[in-house]
């Protein structure tokens, strides 16, 4: 019989990437999450972790089993939906995360229309970065997300998490307001390209594509300034220090002196929602995500 506990922990360093990582997610110390894998590989007769570098990695055997577990995990998910199937209206906590923009946008209004229309749930927003967004809904102390499509989120066939389209966040060019192409309703971006550029910081998912779209106009860009926000970003342009490619979605302080313009091509990003495999099911995920969808279509007007 295997333990599920130690199946969690394998889990763990699967997601996590190492032992130490994974152990400190769960509260263990490192040589006692090693422990239980050790003992779980003894209970199966077979080697679940093999040397790599310093590190380890996980055996064809530990992937094998691993996509059993996902399995065993959804199918609990799933259980504990038609368990509560019956109870009527959604209710209890639900716990939803996401990044700066989209907890601003998105998850403030979707949690003050559920306590309009569903006084029995409770909604409590937590701030996250992508990665550790995905985290959260891994450890189960998140029930919803909602994040940015990046080349580093698990893939949308990891049967972990149920990710789905929410909206495309078109880019647009952020000059100052007297600039040359200010008064223009569209731009090429390739009219920008000489400019002086303020873009994300090297840790931001956005910055590659802002890169992105820059190189399909044909240019790289000159970027003198560097910003994690994008209302830092947009005070740096209001002062003539350089343009940008600012998301739609992002709320910018008002009446700075700076004009956004769209851009050929419709640069953009997606934004997705993302929940643990079945747990789109749960009646208070399932009414979140009909709120959510129902703001999206306004929401980049």
């Amino acid at each position: 019989m295997i333990d599920l506990r130690r199946l969690h922990v394998l889990r763990a360093v699967s997601h996590y990437g190492t032992v130490t990582a994974a152990a400190r997610a769960l509260h263990f110390t490192p040589s006692a999450a090693s422990q239980q894998i050790r003992q779980l590989a003894r209970d199966l007769g077979v080697d679940l972790l093999e040397p790599q570098g310093r590190g380890v990695r996980l055996t064809p055997a530990a992937e094998s089993l691993l996509a059993h577990a996902d399995a065993i995990q959804a199918q609990w998910e799933q259980a504990e939906i038609d368990l509560r199937a019956d109870r009527g209206a959604p209710s209890g906590v639900l716990r939803v995360t996401g990044f700066p923009v989209a907890v601003s946008v998105l998850l403030a209004p979707l949690a003050s229309r559920l306590a309009e229309r569903h006084p029995r749930l409770s909604v409590r927003i937590t701030e996250a970065g992508v990665p550790e967004s995905f985290d959260l809904l891994f450890e189960g102390e998140a029930d919803l997300a909602v994040v940015e499509s990046t080349p580093h989120s698990p893939p949308m066939s990891d049967k972990r998490f149920d990710q789905q389209p929410l909206l495309d966040d078109p880019f647009d060019l952020v000059v100052p307001d007297a600039h040359p192409l200010a008064g223009r309703d569209r731009v090429d971006l390739a009219e920008a390209a000489c400019e002086p550029w303020i873009a994300p910081v090297e840790q931001s998912p956005c910055r590659r594509h802002v890169l992105s779209a820059c190189g399909a106009a044909g240019f790289t860009p000159d970027v003198v300034h560097h910003a994690r926000d994008w209302d830092v970003t947009a005070h740096l342009v209001a002062h003539r220090l350089g343009v940008a490619l600012i998301p739609r979605l992002a709320h910018l302080t008002p009446d700075l002196p700076i004009t956004r313009i769209r851009c050929a091509g419709n640069p953009h990003r997606k934004l997705l929602t993302c929940t643990r495999g079945a747990g789109h099911a749960r009646p208070a995920v399932a009414a979140a995500l009909h709120e959510l969808r129902e703001l999206a279509l306004t929401a980049v007007a």
